[in-house]
């Protein structure tokens, strides 16, 4: 107890806010003298400096206002610390970061970086320090003072980036115990990586200008992530900043948006930029060795500390962590140690991540891309001259096409070792197709463009390990249209995005239809489903709040996917397409009678419109949200991106709930054409602010459920006579 008592002292001690210097308080009222921040009527902020470090300053001030618990357990994740404010069970989470994220090395890399860099580096701890400062009612949960390197641990936006691919739990199996080697009594482990996968995906579309009424260039914006996930904001200086869009709480660039001449949007890449191999290790005295080539190397073993909250204080534990050459050992199987390989380069992934803000055109854009370090994401680009671009990931080594990458490899083959990354010319993309329009929703770069794709045969496995999926399929339907669309507006883009056609079911229901027609009249089920199998017989497949066919299709696919015990891939086409043609009769049927079972148990009837099940509900800034049937909540018509909705709704019921309730999916959405000035429109899920006695925590909602964008003030002119309020930092 006295070893925990002391503990807890020397942690609290380190942890505790120092009084700032002198100098450091006067160069943060300076910097917020220099920021003005204006919010807008939906309580958006509009941030303006002279310099981009001190628009970074008010960016990362303003982030903070809305939402400082997001903003600070981003920092606590990407700095493998979340243990010391959630306890013992975030240990192996934080484990998993902290053998690719060292401070020590952050602050050498911070160190060795250019002045420019470091100067934003410098604004963004100053705005968040000057945050707390001036807030002293606000209390973190561990990071009392925040330094100008942690910038460096968080530079990728995306939700669940390259590290959380790696398993917990097969993280925690490896280090939880005596690591086993050949010859030891190991347990046998899976021989598939379990690698988290993201919610549902994104949506980006480009429009050409020869496509469009207006003959102007159109950009969809729509990430599918974890609710709440991103701030939307506009950040401006005299040095050539203006971006507007989403930004992941903490960071100081637009993760997803444009500025006054080009777009950018994100989506999750299916290209294979990580890899593991199985190292053959041999223990050696005290130590080990793994095998390369000829050689037997020394496997490298350092310390690892993980302090963590207890009921008592704070502990800590302490772990021996292994690397080879390849990276650090994650797991094993059957014996043999599996190491993992991934893109490691946070100085040039925090340049490219805010240089490409201020990218004005393609050409500018495509330099941005020479860093390589965009390292899980294709972007879809467009600009004001009327430039759409499709860019496959941006960090792919070359690799031997001899091998299967998607399993991990021999680490003793010197074969196996990476080249050098994939040149942006070299990768699948697309710029300025004849066919005017490129979408991506994390379906395979082969029909980015339709015809005028890159080939799926002109390049190896390892450059894209998607499918095509129900909402690839969806998104070529809407753009192309019956002959060849033209016409497109940013009104007419917008109810492209909420199109309510969901593809995968007339790839299902159909043999859903036959297996009933063919079923004998002695069957027990002909007559119990009669009622339910008219309902989709005369459905139209597209989701509406008030249709009961769109209830009972999805209860009815939830139901078959688990009793043919489907892989968890919940949008490979191949999967509905095996589904379609390989289900017995009897399967589709018992399924249908369970799915209106359900609804049944649930809601009292089968014939329960949909927006009575699938909600959104908003009651708490919580970042784990409680859900109650009781309270206030609003219907949403669009479902799954599993069934081909390109406005995705990732919702499930929660313990003491019938309904369902989203947490991921549709997150934001914005619409933007690119004319001589910028129009665009948009919508966040919940909105602006993170607090639920501020006006604008819920005030998108009914707006976001119906696809109903609202307009985007991003010129001063557009701005005028919607201000809610102007201010400076601290004011």
């Amino acid at each position: 107890m006295k070893k925990l008592i002391f503990l807890a002292l020397v942690l609290l001690a380190g942890c505790a806010a120092h009084p700032p210097a002198d100098g450091d308080v006067a160069r943060w009222e300076r910097r917020a003298r220099n920021v003005t921040i204006t919010r807008d009527d939906w309580g958006i902020a509009h941030v303006s400096a002279g310099t981009d470090a001190d628009a970074v300053f008010g960016m990362v001030y303003v982030q903070a206002e809305d939402d400082f618990n997001r903003v600070e357990t981003n920092y606590l994740n990407a700095m493998g610390r979340l243990a010391e404010a959630e306890g013992e069970a975030a240990i192996f989470r934080d484990l998993r970061m902290r053998l690719f994220i060292d401070a020590a090395d952050m602050k050498a890399r911070y160190d060795a970086s250019t002045d420019w860099l470091k100067a934003l580096m410098i604004g963004f701890a100053d705005g968040l320090n000057f945050y707390l400062r001036s807030h002293p009612s606000v209390t973190p949960r561990v990071i009392m003072r925040f330094e100008p390197w942690m910038a460096l641990t968080f530079t990728e936006g995306s939700i669940g980036g390259d590290i959380e691919r790696i398993s917990v739990s097969q993280l925690g199996a490896f280090y939880g115990k005596r690591p086993a080697v050949a010859g030891d009594d190991a347990a046998d482990a899976d021989a598939d990586a379990a690698g988290l996968r993201e919610p549902g995906g994104s949506n980006g579309l480009a429009i050409a200008p020869g496509n469009t009424a207006s003959g102007h260039a159109l950009l969809l914006i729509n990430p599918h992530t974890s609710f709440f996930f991103r701030s939307e904001l506009q950040v401006t200086s005299a040095e050539g900043l203006n971006a507007y869009g989403a930004v992941t709480w903490g960071q100081f660039f637009v993760y997803q948006g444009w500025n006054d001449t080009a777009g950018w949007m994100h989506t999750s890449s299916n290209a294979d930029n990580i890899d593991e191999y199985l190292e053959t290790v041999t223990r050696k005295g005290d130590g080990y060795t793994y095998r390369y080539g000829a050689e037997e190397r020394p496997v490298i073993a350092t310390r690892v500390t993980v302090p963590f909250k207890t009921g008592a204080g704070m502990a800590d534990k302490t772990f021996t962590v292994y690397r080879t050459h390849h990276g650090p050992v994650v797991r094993e199987v059957g014996g043999r140690w599996v190491s993992v390989r991934l893109m490691q380069d946070p100085v040039k992934a925090l340049m490219q991540s805010f240089l490409r803000t201020k990218a004005k055109n393609y050409r500018e854009f495509a330099r941005t891309m020479e860093l390589h370090t965009n390292s899980s994401n294709n972007t879809v680009f467009t600009d004001a001259e009327g430039n759409i671009a499709y860019f496959h990931a941006n960090f792919i080594p070359r690799r031997d096409p001899r091998f299967d990458w998607d399993r991990p490899v021999d680490g003793s083959n010197p074969a196996t070792e990476w080249g050098d990354v994939l040149s942006v010319a070299d990768s699948p993309n697309v710029l300025n197709p004849p066919n005017g329009w490129i979408q991506n929703t994390n379906n395979w770069p082969w029909s980015a463009a339709g015809p005028n794709s890159a080939k799926r045969s002109d390049y190896p496995r390892y450059v894209d390990t998607g499918t095509e999926t129900p909402r690839g399929l969806h998104a070529m339907a809407v753009l192309q249209g019956k002959d060849g669309r033209k016409d497109f507006t940013l009104e007419s883009l917008i109810a492209a995005a909420f199109d309510s056609r969901l593809p995968a079911f007339d790839i299902l229901i159909p043999g859903l239809l036959q297996a009933y027609d063919r079923a004998k009249p002695v069957n027990p089920l002909k007559a119990r489903l009669a009622e339910q199998i008219e309902a989709l017989r005369t459905w139209d497949r597209r989701w509406s709040p008030g249709s009961v066919a769109t209830s009972l299709a999805v209860f009815w696919g939830d139901a078959l996917w688990r009793r043919t015990n489907t892989p968890e891939d919940p949008e490979d086409l191949s999967i509905y397409q095996g589904l379609a043609t390989r289900t017995p009769d009897a399967v589709r049927l018992e399924a249908l009678a369970a799915a209106s079972d359900k609804l049944t148990a649930d809601f009292g009837t089968w014939k329960t419109p949909w927006g009575e099940i699938n909600c959104l509900q908003r009651l708490t800034g919580d970042i784990v949200h409680p859900f109650d049937d009781a309270r206030p909540s609003i219907p949403v018509g669009f479902t799954s991106g599993r069934w081909g909705s390109l406005a995705a709704f990732e919702a499930q019921s929660y313990k003491g709930s019938r309904k369902l309730y989203g947490t991921s999916g549709n997150s934001f959405v914005a619409a933007v054409e690119f004319g001589d000035s910028v129009r665009a429109r948009a919508v966040t899920v919940g909105g602006a602010s993170g607090h639920p006695s501020s006006p604008h925590f819920n005030d998108q909602s009914a707006r976001y459920s119906t696809g109903d964008l609202r307009d985007v003030y991003f010129t001063p002119a557009q701005l005028a006579g919607h201000i809610e309020r102007v201010y400076h930092p601290g004011d």
